[in-house]
């Protein structure tokens, strides 16, 4: 691929972009559960995601949202109510995530933390 600008940053690979797209510290969870439950209301995703401020993830949402992975839905009506779902190249990323899910569930007993044991 050789060097190209992605969002205003020099990237050297696909897998750059990819990462720049769906890093971020609660987009791969978003997403993940996006994919697992198709919409999702704003109150649905802060359970789901519990330690991410409410600002946290608004901004995560609407980047996600700007990058074109996610689709807002506004209700206009009381009290307000907002869905979000995945779009169609967001829905392109399901292998990736399926993928991704089966890696850490093949690895998780390798990363967890061990019990301290006794110290003397």
């Amino acid at each position: 691929m050789g060097e190209t600008v992605f969002k205003g940053k020099i990237v050297h690979c696909p897998v750059e972009i990819t990462l720049r797209v769906i890093g971020g510290k609660y987009k791969s969870l978003l997403l993940y559960y996006l994919t697992e439950e198709r919409v999702l209301r704003f109150g649905e995703l802060r359970r789901l995601v519990p330690l991410a401020s409410k600002k946290m993830l608004t901004q995560q949402l609407r980047e996600l949202e700007v990058d074109g992975l996610v689709k807002r839905k506004v209700f206009h009506q009381v009290p307000p109510k907002v869905e979000y779902s995945l779009s169609l190249r967001g829905k392109s990323l399901n292998s990736l995530l399926e993928a991704m899910s089966a890696w850490g569930v093949k690895h998780a007993p390798h990363y967890r933390e061990k019990k301290a044991g006794p110290r003397i």
